[in-house]
């Protein structure tokens, strides 16, 4: 990992600054007292807001008069070379001082008592709600999430306490970059394909970062998923499993969901009982719905124990905690239909939120509108996509949201659409562009259904403007 002397450093700019954890670093770097500049496309995403916040200017187009001599320091989001990017490439070749997100997060990482919060699945909620937790419990927390955090209305924390807790991506291997004190592992399953040749390579991150642990520092990790508990004996730490499993530390019992629920209000969801070595913790609350989501909140529970926080303190942040942006979002209403979105992109994920829809919205229409994320996914997961939309009565697919990794594929998302119908006749439909999505829903839905915008791209934009009808 390179070094940096941040004394020698006065302006940074950022090339992707709207990426979820550039944006981030970008608000944190803004509070130290560096002067930020920024570029990023203009296609809208939630950062944009967390950036206007944080009253962060920057380009929204990439161009190479952007970068000037008076840069101490080019920090660039990954997705972009000197092949793809023109910045990248006139700092590289003015030798301007260059590093990477998650070499710059590994420095600030480095600095603090640093919290990992890892997983195929669930770590922006969960990274979420630990820094929530510790933020309410008078830790004072710097934190790295992956999208906004409603009860912050943005996505990091710059706190003056010795604790930071991180969103750990591990595409690329950017887990090899941090230097971790204590980790939750949330779950492992197969993705990024576009990197990681096979699930065994993909497990492999996993298990060289719970390995370089120290033996001060600690693993929290989920019992009822094989894969974490194989990668888990890696650790050389202080090990706490958790989950609805009954060999757990911390065993989630009496699970209950609050059907009658208005998504308006803000109130507790759902509740569990929590076991710690075969003594009730009490019972907890949340706002977030889901069996996944009380995961979640017990691996903080479990954090909170081994940072000694006070428990009536976490328990009530948990019962507080309003969620993140674009995880089973509500947006409203059009036409009495309730409008949601989820930032899902993987086909358990897609269950997952169709599942939890299902149980809340037995006697409604669920409308799915899945935009795929990256071709090089679609392809390698085809078969499991088509299979994840049996608890959705409609599917619309929108094309495939190709990102900045991705201009092209061997997939295309007719493909997946007559995949879904080889089962279910008619069942999906393929409509191209988030405009044509709209209008053919706008005047179709009613106090019967539930629309969700599912997926990792700007598929969102269906449910937002739809709310405004």
């Amino acid at each position: 990992m390179q070094k940096i002397d941040f004394n020698k450093i006065k302006k940074i700019h950022l090339i992707g600054i709207k990426g979820q954890g550039m944006s981030a670093v970008a608000s944190i770097l803004k509070k130290r007292g560096f002067k930020i500049t920024g570029s990023d496309v203009s296609e809208k995403f939630f950062t944009d807001e967390v950036l206007k916040k944080e009253k962060i200017s920057y380009y929204e187009e990439f161009d190479s008069e952007y970068i000037t001599d008076d840069i101490d320091l080019v920090i660039y989001s990954t997705a972009y070379n000197e092949k793809n990017n023109p910045e990248f490439k006139k700092a590289k070749e003015i030798g301007l001082k260059m590093m990477s997100y998650p070499e710059i997060l590994g420095i600030l990482f480095k600095e603090k008592f640093g919290i990992a919060v890892c997983g195929t699945h669930g770590k922006t909620t969960t990274s979420a709600l630990a820094a929530y937790v510790l933020e309410e419990c008078g830790l004072d927390p710097s934190a790295v999430i992956g999208s906004k955090v409603i009860n912050w209305g943005s996505n990091s924390l710059s706190g003056k306490g010795k604790h930071m807790v991180i969103e750990a991506d591990e595409w690329q291997n950017k887990l090899a970059m941090y230097d971790a004190k204590g980790v939750i592992l949330t779950s492992i399953d197969f993705d990024h394909p576009d990197f990681f040749k096979d699930f065994k390579d993909y497990k492999k991150v996993f298990q060289d970062f719970v390995a370089k642990i120290g033996k001060e520092g600690f693993l929290v990790f989920c019992q009822d998923d094989k894969d974490v508990v194989e990668v888990s004996k890696y650790a050389q730490c202080r090990e706490l499993s958790y989950g609805f499993s009954k060999i757990s530390d911390f065993v989630i019992k009496n699970f209950k969901l609050n059907k009658n629920f208005d998504y308006t209000l803000q109130k507790a969801n759902q509740s569990f009982e929590v076991y710690y070595k075969n003594k009730s913790l009490g019972s907890f609350r949340l706002k977030l719905i889901g069996k996944h989501n009380a995961l979640n909140a017990t691996s903080v529970i479990a954090l909170s124990h081994l940072l000694r926080v006070d428990l009536e303190k976490a328990r009530k942040a948990l019962e507080d905690f309003k969620g993140t942006a674009r995880r089973f979002e509500y947006y409203g209403k059009r036409n009495g239909a309730l409008l949601f979105d989820d930032y899902g992109h993987l086909p358990k994920e897609i269950k997952v939120v169709l599942k939890t829809a299902r149980n809340f919205y037995p006697k409604r229409d669920i409308i799915s509108v899945f935009q795929p994320h990256s071709f090089s996914r679609t392809e390698s997961l085809l078969p499991e996509f088509a299979g994840s939309f049996d608890d959705a009565d409609e599917v619309v697919v929108l094309d495939i949201y190709g990102s900045a990794r991705e201009t092209s594929g061997n997939v295309h998302s007719k493909d997946l659409v007559d995949s879904i119908n080889k089962d279910n006749s008619n069942k999906a439909k393929y409509i191209p562009t988030i405009p044509e999505v709209v209008d053919y829903l706008k005047d179709r839905i009613g106090k019967d259904d539930v629309v969700i915008a599912i997926g990792a791209g700007s598929g969102w934009e269906v449910v937002e403007e739809l709310s405004k009808g």
